[in-house]
């Protein structure tokens, strides 16, 4: 079964459309079979990815969250083979509406997904700055959930919310969610307040803080423009690597986890 991992926070502009694209293709270039779900209305991780909307006006996440058609018709490939994403368009603003009335709202993601992440070793969602209906329902499907947070000075601001709602979802919902990490973005090593705040952050989370630590770059900034992740932008760059190395991170945490679920599972057989 594909691990499915929530890309979420409540605050804009702190990184998490870029981090689920270029995690994606980190994780289709590592040669896991990846499906990146849109689901943010302003569809910027699609655009990031180079799909024109025209292209999937008629078959999207919207169309699968309200139950008009199964996933398999609105998941389209990508230019990197390993990695495949369900797109999203504005129209899934009012799927937040029209789910209010709707029997088990809150799993609908949950439901269109179990019949394609035995298809994928990953699954990221990327979900839309705010904690509706839409988050709840990525909540609600995840295994896990990272969230990028800016180094600058309301970094914390709304965490608490964000990490409550989870404890809620995790209580009443889906109990196996944990936090996959908290990822440092739009780091500025020439500031004392980036570093302070990496500090703080640490201070708190401890070992639940990605060793990946995604800088300011030029090159982030302009991938999305061209509709591709980084990695295909420029290998080389500064925001390339850090990415890399989260996916590295990601796969060994992941690996780790797996093992320990092996063993957990035979020593309850006797067998270890």
């Amino acid at each position: 079964m594909g691990k499915i991992i929530a890309i979420a926070n409540q605050k804009g502009g702190v990184g998490k459309t870029t981090t689920a694209i270029n995690l994606g293709a980190g994780l289709a270039v590592a040669e896991r079979k990846t499906l990146l779900i849109d689901l943010d209305p302003q569809g910027n991780a699609s655009a990031g990815l180079g799909l024109d909307k025209s292209s999937f006006e008629k078959a999207n996440i919207y169309h699968t969250v309200i139950g008009e058609m199964p996933i398999e018709k609105a998941i389209y490939q990508t230019d990197l083979s390993m990695l495949d994403i369900c797109p999203s368009d504005n129209n899934l603003i009012g799927a937040e509406i029209e789910l209010v009335s709707a029997f088990a709202r809150e799993s609908k993601l949950k439901a269109a997904l179990d019949s394609v992440k035995s298809k994928y070793e990953y699954i990221i969602i990327d979900c839309p700055p705010s904690l509706g209906l839409l988050t709840v329902n990525a909540f609600n499907a995840s295994d896990s959930y990272i969230v990028p947070l800016q180094t600058e000075y309301f970094a914390m601001e709304g965490l608490s919310q964000l990490l409550n709602t989870v404890r809620l979802i995790k209580g009443s919902l889906n109990p196996r969610i944990e936090l996959e990490g908290i990822l440092l973005t739009m780091y500025d090593a020439r500031t004392s307040l980036s570093k302070q705040v990496a500090t703080e952050i640490k201070k708190h989370f401890g070992d639940k803080v990605f060793k990946s630590i995604i800088p300011r770059n030029v090159k982030l900034s302009e991938c999305p423009s061209f509709g591709k992740p980084v990695i295909l932008y420029d290998i080389n760059s500064k925001g390339s690597e850090a990415y890399l190395d989260l996916t590295k991170e990601v796969i060994i945490n992941n690996s780790k986890k797996s093992i320990d679920q092996q063993k957990d599972l035979l020593s309850e057989l006797g067998l270890f």
